[in-house]
C-alpha cells in the first residue's frame, strides 16, 4: 500500500505536512527502511549536539527522539483501536506536556534509539497483521477523521519532518 493511495479525507489538514513529507513510500516496507535511515542519520550527529537547544524553551534532539517514540506509540494505539472497529472518539495529547514529563535528556542516545527501534518493530508487526479492510477503517482521533493506514504513514512523515528540523536548526 503506497502513500499515493491515501485520500485527503483520511487525515486532518493538520497532518498534511507529514503526509506531504513522503514521496511514494510503501507502508510496510518503508516503516522498516525509514527507521534504519533515521538511526544512521542520528548516529552521525556530533555528540555535543544531542543536548543542544537552538533557542530558549526549544527541545533538544534527545527530547525530539523521545517525542517520536511517544507519538508513534499514540498513533499505533489509535490505529489498533480503529482497526478493531472501536468507534470511540480518541482524545488528542499535548506533546509539550509529554516532553516535559520525560527524562530523555538524562538518557544515552543509544538507549533512546534502541527504544525507538523496539517501538517501530512493534508498529511494523502490527501493521503487517492487518487486512486491507482493517487498513482502510476510519475513526475519530483528536477531533478529526483518520484511517488506520493514514496513521501508519503519519508515523513515517512525522519522523521525516523532525529529521528535516534536525538538519535545519540543530546541525
Amino acid at each position: 500500500m503506497k502513500v499515493s493511495e491515501l485520500n485527503t479525507s483520511e487525515y486532518s489538514k493538520y497532518f498534511s505536512t507529514y503526509i506531504n513529507a513522503l514521496e511514494n513510500e510503501d507502508l510496510i516496507e518503508d516503516l522498516e527502511i525509514s527507521l534504519h535511515q533515521f538511526i544512521k542519520f542520528v548516529q552521525n550527529i556530533p555528540m555535543d549536539k544531542f543536548d543542544f537547544r537552538y533557542a530558549e524553551g526549544k527541545w533538544t534532539i534527545k527530547d525530539i527522539i523521545q517525542h517520536l517514540i511517544d507519538s508513534e506509540r499514540v498513533f499505533s494505539y489509535r490505529a489498533m483501536r480503529i482497526s478493531r472497529n472501536d468507534k470511540t472518539a480518541l482524545p488528542g495529547f499535548d506533546e509539550n506536556d509529554y516532553v516535559a514529563n520525560t527524562n530523555a535528556n538524562t538518557r544515552g542516545i543509544q538507549d533512546l534509539l534502541t527504544e525507538l527501534s523496539a517501538v517501530r518493530f512493534s508498529t511494523l508487526y502490527f501493521f503487517k497483521s492487518l487486512s486491507d479492510e482493517q487498513l482502510i477503517r476510519e475513526g475519530i482521533a483528536s477531533g478529526s477523521a483518520v484511517s488506520v493506514r493514514a496513521l501508519g504513514f503519519l508515523i513515517m512523515g512525522h519522523q521525516k519532518h523532525h529529521q528535516k528540523i534536525f538538519k535545519e536548526r540543530y546541525l
